[in-house]
């Protein structure tokens, strides 16, 4: 179960923080019976996201709007390619075009930012996460965004795992501690979720591997190195997670180290946006 906004929330959230009492430059200038169309310039290199949130968006908005789509989400598109064309009222076109562009735009950079990642890894049995460093309220869209281009979701919120980090580990009291507090918590609200821990060194990671309980270890910090002497002890007991400091240029690296996934904050949170117009059509 997710506890975020639904697409269709966040939708209508958005019109509503977009439109006000209505677009009033479209309804001033433009007849309310003149009929259009506009087309989707895509203007830079990258992998498109969000055709079928514009298509939901449009229909949302105006039922009535008719949407010829000739790219899918996914699609590897360079400057000039037209990715839909959209046919309707002239006022509703332009009353969504904003909407559509902010969010196409930024799905496309995640998108984009993530292939770019994934296409590294190539041969290697290691799979990229995304991490909840996502807009609020748009995480449902920017996780979307992930898989689009190539990469997993990691836990969507703080509901759906445990994920026993450096400050839960020093607040509890140690690795052991924060472990079986975990497990009695578990157990006492009947909860079936998978659990992680991140070690910061294999003085920690020495710890849990003597204490066990979980089903996965985030290995923080560590260098590739490091994460082939984390990785050798673990020895396939639990599965395994690097995060922090990997790159587009060293995440290669760290794939072969024999580590099962690796996260990264940045899919989401450090993206350029992909260069998206809308533009009328004779």
């Amino acid at each position: 179960m997710k506890y975020g906004l639904t697409i269709e929330q966040i939708i209508d959230f958005a019109f509503k923080e977009d439109l006000g009492d209505g677009d009033h430059t479209s309804l001033s200038t433009i007849d309310i019976t003149k009929r259009g169309k506009v087309a989707l310039y895509v203007k830079e290199e990258g992998v498109l996201a969000g055709i079928d949130l514009a298509r939901k968006i449009y229909h949302h908005f105006d039922p009535e709007i008719s949407i010829q789509m000739i790219l899918n989400d996914g699609a590897k598109v360079k400057k000039g390619d037209i990715a839909f064309i959209v046919e309707g009222k002239v006022i509703s076109l332009l009353s969504c075009e904003r909407l559509v562009l902010n969010f196409m735009q930024r799905m496309s950079g995640i998108a984009t930012r993530t292939h770019n990642m994934t296409s590294l890894l190539e041969g290697t049995k290691c799979k990229v996460l995304d991490t909840r460093k996502t807009t609020p309220l748009l995480r449902e869209l920017e996780k979307a965004a992930v898989k689009i281009g190539g990469g997993e979701n990691h836990r969507f919120g703080l509901y759906d795992m445990v994920m026993i980090k450096d400050n839960h580990v020093d607040f509890a009291g140690g690795i052991q501690k924060a472990i079986e507090k975990t497990h009695h918590y578990l157990n006492a609200k009947k909860l079936d979720i998978p659990i992680e821990i991140e070690v910061r060194n294999l003085k920690e990671l020495n710890e849990v591997l003597a204490i066990g309980g979980v089903q996965r270890i985030m290995l923080d910090n560590f260098t590739p190195e490091k994460i082939r002497e984390a990785v050798d002890l673990i020895d396939g007991k639990f599965e395994t997670e690097a995060s922090g400091g990997i790159t587009l240029e060293n995440v290669r690296e760290y794939a072969e180290s024999g580590v099962d996934f690796i996260s990264s904050g940045a899919l989401t949170h450090h993206i350029k946006s992909m260069d998206l117009s809308l533009k009328a059509l004779d």
